[in-house]
C-alpha cells in the first residue's frame, strides 16, 4: 500500500514505515502531524485510485528537524568581474509515515 501526498510544493510517493524528509513543517520532534492532502492511494490489491475520489489521510510523526548541507551558489559574469559566492542551508523536518487511512 502507498500514497502520493503533497506537502511544500511537491509530492512525495510514501508507504508505512518509511522516512522522508519534507520543507520545515511546524512541530517538535516526536509530535504527530497529519497529511490531508493526498493526490493518490493504492490498496493492498493493487488498485488504484486518484483524483477527487480520494478521501484519505496519511499520519506520521516527526523524527528530525534540522538543516540540510550546505550548498554553494557561485554567479559569474565573464570579462566584467562579476563574480557572487553565497552559501544557503535549507530547513527540513524528517517524517517518518505511521499510517495510511482511507
Amino acid at each position: 500500500m502507498y500514497a502520493v501526498i503533497e506537502t511544500g510544493g511537491k509530492q512525495y510517493a510514501v508507504s508505512p514505515g518509511e522516512e522522508i524528509r519534507v520543507e520545515k513543517l511546524a512541530g517538535e520532534v516526536g509530535d504527530s502531524i497529519q497529511f490531508d492532502k493526498v493526490i493518490a492511494v493504492s490498496d493492498d490489491d493493487g488498485n488504484l485510485t486518484t483524483g477527487g475520489d480520494v478521501a484519505a489521510t496519511v499520519g506520521g510523526t516527526i523524527s528530525d528537524q534540522g538543516r540540510a548541507k550546505k550548498i554553494i551558489v557561485f554567479k559569474f559574469k565573464r570579462r566584467k568581474m562579476y563574480r557572487r559566492r553565497i552559501g544557503h542551508r535549507q530547513h527540513f523536518t524528517q517524517v517518518k509515515i505511521e499510517s495510511i487511512n482511507v
